[in-house]
């Protein structure tokens, strides 16, 4: 019989190889603009506020926060390389404009997570309210990543079309929800990781449902892959 730790692990590495798939989906993207030599009308922003969500839950799986997390730390480590990588592409194409601005963003996304942390370690003693308040944070960061795809969804239910909706992606992000999932819902129970994956699950599968829905009335045609979902690698 295999053993819940055995378990946890296996759905965890899977996890973190649909993670890996997702975080490296925007390199054709970011191809471009090298090819190009420039951003045009690209917009960092969701790469910047996943860095803010990969370095939260690198933290978060620290065994001084949350003990037995190690393959969370694993794949939001090699997602924020991916970040880092990709916005150092875009500050290099950008303009002076396009550079303050990813800069400024960063210094802000720097304090914020160098306070969170110093209160964390200073203020909080044992991994259980440790675990509350990051975990709490990670959470918000990461439905915020599983819900932003509404603004395409509200795109395809107006023009009646799937055309502005990545199929593939929006299938590995629900698989990639639901593996975090059931890796959350083995012991150790997790329930931080359990509650923005739920909510990614819902997400994916909503979207999933649309897509079937106007696909089968005709709406087949996809976009190529300019429409890309920043994801999560938890």
């Amino acid at each position: 019989m295999v053993s819940a730790s055995i378990a946890r692990n296996v759905v965890g590495i899977i996890g973190n190889v649909i993670s890996f798939g997702l975080f490296f989906s925007p390199a054709p993207t970011f191809y471009k603009i090298i090819k190009n030599k420039d951003v045009e009308e690209f917009k960092p922003d969701p790469y910047i506020a996943t860095v803010l969500n990969c370095a939260f839950w690198v933290f978060y799986g620290l065994p001084f926060v949350h003990p037995n997390s190690l393959l969370v730390v694993t794949i939001n480590g090699v997602g924020l390389g991916f970040e880092f990588v990709y916005l150092t592409i875009f500050y290099i194409y950008a303009n002076n404009k396009g550079r303050k601005k990813l800069l400024l963003y960063l210094l802000i996304e720097a304090i914020f997570f160098a306070v969170i942390v110093l209160i964390t370690m200073l203020v909080l003693h044992g991994t259980t309210k440790r675990s509350l308040v990051v975990g709490i944070i990670c959470d918000i960061f990461n439905i915020m990543m599983y819900v932003s795809p509404l603004t395409v969804m509200a795109k395809v239910i107006k023009t009646k079309s799937v055309k502005y909706m990545p199929f593939w992606l929006s299938v590995a992000n629900f698989l990639n929800g639901l593996c975090w999932t059931t890796y959350a819902l083995i012991h150790p129970f997790d329930i931080y990781v359990l509650i923005s994956n739920g909510v990614g699950v819902i997400s994916g599968l909503v979207q999933l449902i649309l897509y079937a829905y106007f696909w089968c009335r005709g709406e087949n045609i996809s976009d190529g892959g300019d429409n890309v979902q920043n994801p999560t690698g938890v």
